[in-house]
């Protein structure tokens, strides 16, 4: 998973950097409004952590911004209002969730997952594409029931597939989800990890449309 934070506070950003890491969600923080995208056309945020009080501006306004334009993404609102008033806001404005500082990391995190899961319509923990079956948070995945040996790369792959089942996926956004933090991979190697994968679920499970991408068949 890989999330967008926006936060100023140095000290809450640090702590909540250093926890996300350790629970394998990445992260890209900025600190500013500015520094935030206008829009996420081509970009492989998962959910977005958002602050109300920015050095530039505010949280609500970005939220307004993204929702007016069509964003879709799952969005968290963290703030040290604690009105009912702001709360409201936040909801009625698009936000999918809204937690007031200070809050408990673990709860947050709890929370993203939540919001994610809602957001990709998987209410399960287990996520179930006819005989196949995918734990994200264990690193799980079996067929007909038994463990299916993956590779930390092919189980990435295949969460990634798995969040947009039936449909084509780009080439350049699996390249990049694969690598969140840095250059993303290569196709040759993204065509490497795919063979593997179908040679191990199956390959009638893959489909490749030829210059566009490739799709996890629902079955």
């Amino acid at each position: 998973m890989h999330i967008l934070m926006i936060e100023d506070d140095l000290d809450l950003g640090r702590g909540l950097l250093k926890a996300l890491n350790a629970e394998s969600i990445s992260c890209q923080w900025v600190r500013r409004a500015a520094d935030a995208p206008p829009s996420f056309y081509g970009q492989i945020y998962d959910c977005v952590l958002l602050d109300l009080s920015l050095p530039d501006g505010t949280g609500f306004d970005l939220l307004n911004h993204w929702r007016r334009t069509g964003v879709m993404m799952p969005i968290i609102i963290m703030t040290a209002r604690s009105a009912i008033e702001d709360k409201l806001t936040g909801l009625d404005g698009g936000a999918d969730d809204f937690v007031v500082k200070p809050f408990d990391i673990a709860e947050l995190i709890s929370r993203i997952r939540a919001v994610v899961r809602r957001s990709a319509q998987r209410a399960s923990e287990v996520w179930t594409i006819g005989d196949l079956q995918v734990e994200p948070q264990r690193f799980i995945a079996r067929l007909n029931d038994v463990p299916v040996e993956l590779s930390p790369r092919e189980f990435s792959l295949l969460v990634e597939l798995a969040r947009d089942v039936g449909a084509y996926i780009p080439k350049g956004i699996l390249a990049q989800r694969l690598e969140p933090l840095g250059d993303a991979i290569d196709f040759g190697a993204l065509e490497v990890h795919i063979s593997n994968l179908r040679r191990k679920i199956g390959t009638e499970r893959i489909r490749t449309l030829r210059g566009v991408g490739y799709m996890l068949v629902p079955q």
